[in-house]
């Protein structure tokens, strides 16, 4: 949704949650689907519901590599991103064979929490296996200008465009699930790379 995916992001948002909200009527023991439901409440900016359903889904199973994914995540997005390292870093070690997502995920958490090297590392993983995605080279982008890296950075935000020709920092400010306060930051770092 936040990506631009879809034609109609609020119609999607409201379908997502209506069918997460629904698997859990069905079934409230599902962890995976009060992850989701923290995913998507921390997509709307409603943080403390996110990380409450996080929670949720951590304490119906703890064993669930994709739940502590989620919450380390969440908790990025609500700006207490040093909270979320521990997080992501038990479902890595919970799932030993970690889609790229995972790395991205991570990547995101290190840059937010100021680990900037680390988020250049875990970004660059992701694009290993998943080189046409846009939220590595972002994470990228961030990091490098973090650390006064210029040139790696205009080259990570080329890729961006590459990847995602519709790319925009309008389109970020709008869907980006940060907080205003990172938004703001990250956007004044994407364009010190020269993204518009």
């Amino acid at each position: 949704m936040f990506l631009g995916t879809t034609q109609s992001p609020d119609q999607s948002l409201a379908r997502a949650f209506e069918l997460a909200q629904k698997a859990i009527s069905l079934d409230n023991t599902n962890e995976a689907a009060y992850s989701v439901l923290s995913w998507l409440y921390a997509t709307k900016r409603q943080y403390e519901k996110a990380i409450a359903e996080s929670e949720r889904a951590v304490s119906l199973n703890p064993n669930s590599a994709e739940s502590y994914m989620r919450l380390g995540l969440v908790l990025a997005y609500a700006g207490r991103a040093e909270e979320g390292i521990p997080y992501m870093q038990n479902a890595l070690r919970l799932n030993p064979f970690p889609s790229p997502n995972y790395f991205s995920n991570l990547a995101i958490i290190y840059c937010e929490s100021g680990h900037y090297e680390k988020a250049i590392e875990a970004a660059k993983r992701a694009l290993q296996s998943e080189p046409n995605t846009p939220i590595p080279y972002t994470t990228l982008v961030i990091s490098y200008i973090r650390l006064g890296r210029e040139e790696e950075a205009r080259a990570a935000a080329t890729e961006i465009l590459r990847v995602n020709p519709k790319w925009s920092l309008d389109r970020y400010a709008k869907n980006a699930p940060y907080t205003q306060p990172q938004v703001e930051r990250n956007i004044e770092d994407l364009r010190k790379a020269g993204l518009e």
